[in-house]
């Protein structure tokens, strides 16, 4: 497992109520309920995320275990829609994105193999776009 410290992440404090009650709702059932729950327990909560911040509904590129995704929206599950670029929060990878900044890197154990190590790096911003 990588050394590296988690970065900081911001998260509105809608947002953040909001998504504690659906992880919690979640636990045992989604993959990324569990990490969104962590998450969401070290993240710090503002009136207004930064400028090049992920928030809820946001389009993100980023990339995840050297694969590059481009223009995907971090979304509420029942918005979600892989094939179409909106991925939901409550998936490993959502969890792992909300709050990050551009340019910020996250690692995280693999659920089956704990010596397996995920990595996602956010390579650009957008803001909110409407659901």
């Amino acid at each position: 497992m990588s050394t590296q410290t988690k970065p900081d992440i911001y998260v509105n404090q809608d947002d953040h109520e909001e998504l504690i009650s659906l992880a919690l709702k979640a636990l045992g059932r989604a993959p990324g309920a569990a990490l969104l729950l962590q998450e969401m327990e070290r993240a710090k909560v503002v009136s207004e995320v930064p400028p090049k911040v992920l928030a809820m509904n946001g389009a993100v590129d980023f990339e995840y275990d050297g694969s590059l995704y481009r223009d995907f929206h971090l979304v509420y599950p029942n918005c979600a829609d892989f094939a179409n670029g909106r991925i939901s929060v409550l998936t490993p990878v959502g969890a792992a994105l909300i709050g990050l900044a551009e340019g910020q890197t996250l690692w995280w154990p693999g659920d089956q193999d704990q010596r397996a190590v995920h990595r996602l790096t956010v390579l650009k911003v957008d803001g909110a776009k409407p659901h």
